[in-house]
């Protein structure tokens, strides 16, 4: 009992926006025409799953203390390469999509070398990184365009159902235990894929664990013999791979590219906001891409909710797509501020042992 409290507290950030994400989904799958159907999970998820890997990207550098500003373009970035490369025969696609996530991982080791190295704060390295990034994007891209195979786009952003009806697999009728799970939608697919095979690895491995040590003080956890640059290293670059991946999932859902520096910026501060309410300290040390994800969740649907709102109705004023982005301001206000109390809260009970 004593374990399972402990536990409920420790994460009692995803938790709380797991809790809140569940009452607007369900709220606004209420009042759409086709609430709770497949049709409507898969498009929802398609809308969120960019964001999901970005707030991912965002959720290393946080966990170490620091803020990544380049995320959004370095997304941009490899979202412009993707038009460009990710089209043609399926060895030039496979290729393609791997030269992305390359430069994605290269992006975020480049902002690790200058922080590590530099000794400069994160906050001003990526900054300054992320003009680069969306400046090579424009060269790239300048205007909206390209071409992403639209087989793949088809499959990635469809119910689990299109990949064995796009590559005819089982002509003679899909299996059963197949047509148990076929409505479930390819960006759940790709992300639970993602979680198993790169974070959690990640999360329990000395680096993963030394990423945590380093953000929670770093002092202590040198003295502790934990290798401090090989953690940051690590953390930037497996941030610039996340990114890679939602630059590359962009390029497939939308089929082209698109270098808009203000995109990027909106992305990039989204980010923040759904590392924050997933539960990761600002401070460092605490949370990860799980609360992240369920950050992301509760972002999405708050959006979601603004469009089904009849603006007849007594709280027709959400549906003033004019005042949509001073509610969401005010939301994100809300969960920040009470992120900062628990912070504060725990600092003054700390004073106490002084």
């Amino acid at each position: 009992m004593k374990d399972l409290k402990l536990r409920i507290t420790q994460n009692i950030g995803p938790i709380l926006a797991l809790i809140l994400f569940l009452i607007l989904y369900v709220f606004y799958s209420s009042l759409h025409p086709r609430g709770f159907t497949s049709d409507l999970f898969v498009q929802n998820s398609n809308e969120a799953l960019t964001l999901i890997l970005l707030g991912m990207a965002q959720t290393l550098p946080v966990l170490l203390g620091g803020i990544d500003l380049s995320v959004g373009p370095l997304m941009t970035l490899v979202n412009s390469l993707a038009s460009h490369l990710v089209s043609g025969s399926a060895v030039e696609i496979v290729a393609g999509m791997i030269a992305c996530l390359v430069v994605g991982a290269l992006g975020g080791l480049l902002n690790g070398l200058i922080v590590v190295y530099g000794r400069l704060q994160p906050i001003v390295v990526t900054l300054a990184t992320g003009a680069v990034f969306s400046g090579i994007a424009l060269f790239l891209r300048p205007t909206p365009g390209g071409t992403v195979d639209p087989d793949l786009n088809w499959v990635a952003t469809n119910a689990l159902a299109e990949l064995p009806a796009t590559y005819g697999w089982w002509p003679n009728g899909s299996p059963a235990w197949f047509q148990f799970i076929q409505g479930i939608p390819m960006p759940i697919i790709i992300l639970v894929v993602i979680v198993l095979v790169v974070w959690i690895p990640f999360r329990r491995s000395e680096t993963g664990r030394a990423c945590y040590a380093v953000g929670s003080n770093e002092g202590a956890a040198y003295m502790s013999g934990v290798k401090i640059e090989r953690a940051k290293l690590a953390a930037y670059t497996l941030g610039g791979l996340f990114a890679g991946l939602a630059g590359l999932y962009f390029a497939i859902q939308t089929g082209s590219g698109n270098a808009d520096p203000i995109q990027a910026g909106t992305y990039t501060l989204n980010s923040i906001a759904a590392v924050v309410i997933g539960g990761t300290s600002l401070f460092g040390g605490a949370g990860g891409v799980i609360g992240t994800i369920f950050g992301v969740a509760v972002l999405r649907s708050i959006t979601f909710c603004f469009r089904v709102v009849d603006s007849d109705s007594a709280i027709g004023f959400l549906a003033n797509p004019l005042l949509q982005p001073m509610f969401e301001g005010l939301i994100l206000l809300l969960a920040v501020s009470i992120g900062a109390a628990g912070i504060f809260r725990m600092k003054n009970r700390l004073s106490i042992f002084r």
